[in-house]
């Protein structure tokens, strides 16, 4: 047989363009000659759909368009993923479906059994979960068709207390199909290949999995479909963060040559590509084609405004500068170098005089207190003030810069720097931009090495330095990443050698700013535990 991937990217409840995108790739199977065309979950209204799901007039339109495929299909067949609504008089009223085409009618829908509800997943809160098993037919070949989460039951985790794989392997398919939509996280890739390999592996199937690729909000997918063998080898495997379509010939018991990866396995460039990715689909997907953001002479505003050239062109990008009396001299000229490297037009708007009116108008209430942070978040939020009446005036999105390490301790100042759309950079530790400064600086030098090289500073109060009231960024992203990642606990973090009063000083930081990362702009994910969605904690209560 002739087996069509078709890795695509959807956006989420534009249910006619989805089906669209999918009737051109099923054009495109057929042309070929293949005999199945295989799409990804949720396709044909995009994933995740939240709560778009409870709208009857949604399901009717997913309805609408899954009949519009049966009308259009033939004797290629196809899979695409849809809710589809239960027949129960009990349980949740839609299931999450691979639906079976061929030769204009639905020749069986197969649902999703294990339904996720950790992380950013929160699935059983729709749908209900599948309690019968069958086997597809296609051309006279057995398939065991599985949704997403359905294959990952193998993990060590033990999550689930059935297996979907261990029913339908009595019914002896020749062949695993798994239709996902699978989020990308640079500590993902390599675990989701290797656990579908051990599907194959362990009954003894080649399998075939398709996933989607682009970015809905703060949610990004890699693509990275793939045929394995009986034997666990990845034959064939599709693009990563493009969309891609490969005609697999499968036979069955025949013997495949292992592919080589197409992608090189290394975290800075897969968050590279993936940030990049996350730009141009919540731009494009949102309608807009132009940005601003802040550019502040510092190392996060630089590489944001890098990824942003790279992805909306030169002319779609405006930094602004904002220097306050405060404000390095090297910090302006490095800012304009930059802006010179990349061909970008800047503005530049002196804030000093704006801030001393309001700490004017503000003496009288202050009575001559003490100088402290209250002073120095004027600067930051006139700074954010200026920038979204200049959104505003132009239709510019405005890029929120700050840093996953910053975002955990509470070094950002609501409605100053915390605004924006879209965070960039809120799911990547000030370490790793560091490196992504450097691999984007690997052929010629595009971010100035100044701005690599100086000490982070937010430039609020004379000599300001990060590292006056934070350990060096290496220590603190190792605490944060046990803290937050890994989910220890304060005492297992210290049993690993770090100082007991710092870490107590620091998890307090992330614990108490609870409330501040409640009001940010949604994160593009790029790890297995972002802020945001994917990680839910109480504001009022006592963590520590």
């Amino acid at each position: 047989m002739k087996i069509a991937l078709c890795q695509l990217n959807y956006k989420v409840g534009d249910i006619d363009a989805n089906f669209k995108k999918i009737s051109d790739f099923y054009s495109k199977a057929v042309s070929e000659n293949a005999d199945l065309a295989v799409f990804s979950e949720l396709s044909i209204c995009g994933y995740p759909p939240q709560d778009l799901l409870d709208y009857d007039f949604f399901i009717n339109k997913c309805k609408n368009a899954i009949d519009k495929l049966v009308e259009i299909s033939g004797k290629t067949s196809m899979i695409v993923g849809c809710p589809m609504p239960s027949r129960l008089n009990s349980g949740k009223k839609l299931y999450n479906s691979a639906v079976l085409i061929q030769n204009n009618k639905i020749m069986g829908v197969f649902n999703k059994t294990l339904l996720p509800t950790y992380n950013i997943f929160d699935e059983y809160r729709y749908f209900e979960p599948c309690e019968k098993y069958s086997i597809a037919e296609i051309n006279g070949h057995k398939f065991a068709i599985t949704v997403c989460e359905d294959l990952w039951d193998i993990n060590t985790s033990k999550l689930y207390r059935t297996s979907p794989m261990e029913h339908l392997s009595k019914l002896d398919p020749e062949l695993i199909i798994n239709i996902s939509g699978s989020p990308f996280s640079y500590n993902h890739v390599e675990e989701r290949t290797e656990l579908m390999k051990k599907n194959a592996l362990k009954y003894n199937l080649p399998l075939i999995y398709v996933n989607q690729t682009g970015a809905n909000t703060d949610i990004i997918f890699d693509g990275g479909s793939m045929f394995i063998d009986s034997k666990g080898n990845v034959i064939s495997q599709l693009e990563y963060f493009k969309e891609d379509f490969k005609i697999i010939e499968w036979e069955k018991n025949k013997k495949y040559l292992p592919a080589h990866k197409n992608y090189k396995n290394d975290d800075i460039i897969l968050i590279y590509e993936a940030l990049k990715l996350g730009i141009k689909d919540f731009f494009e997907k949102s309608g807009f084609s132009k940005a601003i953001l802040g550019l502040s002479g510092g190392i996060d505003s630089a590489l944001v405004t890098v990824l942003a050239k790279e992805v909306l062109g030169s002319a779609n990008v405006l930094p602004v500068l904002l220097p306050s009396v405060f404000s390095s001299a090297h910090s302006i000229d490095d800012s304009i170098k930059l802006c010179k490297n990349l061909n970008i037009k800047y503005e530049l708007i002196e804030i000093s005089s704006i801030v001393d009116s309001f700490e004017k108008q503000l003496k009288p209430v202050f009575k001559n207190s003490l100088r402290n942070v209250a002073e120095e978040n004027i600067q930051s939020r006139v700074r954010g003030t200026l920038l979204m009446a200049i959104s505003n005036k132009t239709g510019h999105i405005l890029l929120n810069t700050t840093n996953k390490s910053e975002a955990a301790v509470g070094y950002g100042t609501l409605y100053g720097d915390m605004c924006g759309a879209i965070s960039v950079l809120g799911d990547v530790y000030k370490t790793q931009i560091y490196k992504l400064a450097k691999y984007i600086n690997r052929n010629v030098e595009i971010i100035p090495q100044n701005i690599i090289d100086k000490a982070p500073s937010a430039e609020l109060r004379p000599n300001q330095k990060d590292s006056d009231t934070l350990p060096d960024y290496k220590l603190l992203d190792e605490i944060l990443y046990l803290y937050i990642e890994k989910l220890l606990s304060i005492e297992d973090i210290i049993t690993k050698g770090f100082d007991e009063k710092l870490v107590k000083k620091i998890i307090k930081m992330v614990d108490v700013n609870e409330f501040k990362r409640f009001q940010v702009p949604p994160i593009l994910r790029v790890s297995d535990k972002a802020f945001g969605i994917g990680r839910q904690m109480p504001i009022v209560g006592k963590i520590n």
